[in-house]
């Protein structure tokens, strides 16, 4: 279900003639990354800024090799487009006598691309960052990513050098890959939250200049701690990881399970928690969607998640996961009822999942109808926290 985690709230407009320009979220840099984080910043809600030292987009100019980008390219730049107009357009005055409480600001102020344009030095300005374009005009911003060359900023860092985010690969024996905030492009690899955060610097993200989907976590990440004006060291994972989500960026490198998959989210969501693993191949994450589910390999998982899981498979020994099995596990675990559990999956089984199979409770489940249900039933990802290693919480 498609939301924001970020609830709107009544922003000034930006000035684009003023002497420092402030924003929530500024992005510099001139590749795919640059754009993906400032995008998903606006998309999620703060003011942004994007500033690059180039012209702007030219989609007769899209290399072949980033076709793939394409309908992306095109929302950036419609947007691009229809804020630089708005922002030219001057705004009605309200209306003192009628005023009525602003919900939802106009999105046309919260996405600002200032093309072609050099910056002369990055500092520290209070908890957050300022970009000086001229002698007398900056940016000031709560949170700077950086998608560029990180030159002006390593003596203000007073260090000698700065590495960008980087991916690792997917391993179960290890559980980062539940701290993950996006799945990256190259094989069964994954971006951990750990791994965007920079030890002991504060509201500042960098990442490479061609890491699309690391730019999509980086926008994300900063949006949040704009928002609630916050540290970056303290995002929270599962509200930067549900926001990705939202906004069908993957976090789990499935290669074989697709966003039009109508139980994409919940292989996603249930694969995140690792209670079904992918296969590993080739340096390729496969789901296996359609295989069936065993007891072996969904035992300890949910124990680990569930205290009362412990219990119930105690009591139930070497069984087959078929549905009738599952309902009764779910709904010990959960405190659900069993009737009306059985009901609302035999309703929504076609309906709502659009599963293939008929509706048969001695029926082995299959990977793909198995998370469906724990997702839907016992919600481990939504409902159970992990630490900053993965740790689960109970």
């Amino acid at each position: 279900m498609k939301r924001l985690f970020f609830v709107f709230a009544f922003i000034i407009p930006l000035v684009i003639h003023a002497q420092t320009i402030k924003t929530d979220v500024l992005v510099i840099g001139n590749g795919d990354a640059a754009y993906a984080a400032s995008f998903q910043a606006f998309k999620s809600g703060v003011k942004t800024i994007l500033l690059t030292q180039k012209e702007q987009m030219d989609l007769n100019k899209i290399p072949e090799n980033k076709r793939a980008l394409l309908p992306f390219y095109q929302s950036f730049l419609k947007r691009e487009t229809e804020n630089a107009k708005s922002l030219e357009t001057p705004k009605p005055k309200p209306d003192k006598k009628n005023r009525t409480k602003v919900n939802v600001i106009d999105s046309t102020l919260l996405l600002n691309v200032i093309n072609n344009t050099a910056y002369t030095e990055i500092k520290r300005s209070g908890s957050g960052w300022e970009a000086k374009l001229t002698q007398d005009k900056s940016i000031k911003a709560k949170v700077l990513v950086v998608a560029d060359s990180p030159d002006k900023l390593l003596a203000v860092l007073k260090i000698s050098t700065l590495n960008p985010a980087s991916s690792s690969p997917l391993n179960y024996n290890e559980n980062t890959y539940r701290t993950t905030v996006s799945k990256v492009s190259s094989g069964a690899s994954f971006l951990s939250l750990n791994s965007l955060l920079i030890p002991d610097q504060e509201n500042l993200l960098y990442i490479a200049n061609d890491q699309f989907e690391i730019g999509q976590a980086a926008g994300a990440t900063a949006a949040y701690a704009a928002f609630f004006d916050t540290k970056t060291s303290l995002s929270n994972l599962k509200s930067i990881q549900g926001e990705l989500l939202a906004y069908k960026h993957a976090l789990m490198p499935f290669e074989d399970v697709k966003t039009t998959d109508s139980n994409w989210l919940a292989i996603q969501k249930v694969g995140v928690t690792g209670i079904i693993k992918a296969e590993i191949k080739q340096n390729k994450a496969y789901f296996n969607p359609e295989k069936e589910v065993t007891y072996d390999e969904i035992k300890q998982p949910i124990k680990d998640y569930y205290y009362k899981a412990q219990i119930w498979f105690d009591d139930h020994q070497h069984i087959p996961i078929n549905l009738e099995y599952t309902i009764s596990m779910v709904c010990y675990v959960g405190n659900k009822s069993v009737d009306a559990t059985k009901n609302a999956l035999q309703k929504n089984w076609n309906k709502n999942y659009r599963f293939s199979s008929k509706y048969e409770l001695k029926k082995v489940l299959t990977r793909r109808e198995f998370v469906t249900i724990i997702n839907e039933y016992l919600e481990p990802f939504d409902r159970v926290n992990v630490d900053k290693t993965g740790r689960v919480i109970r």
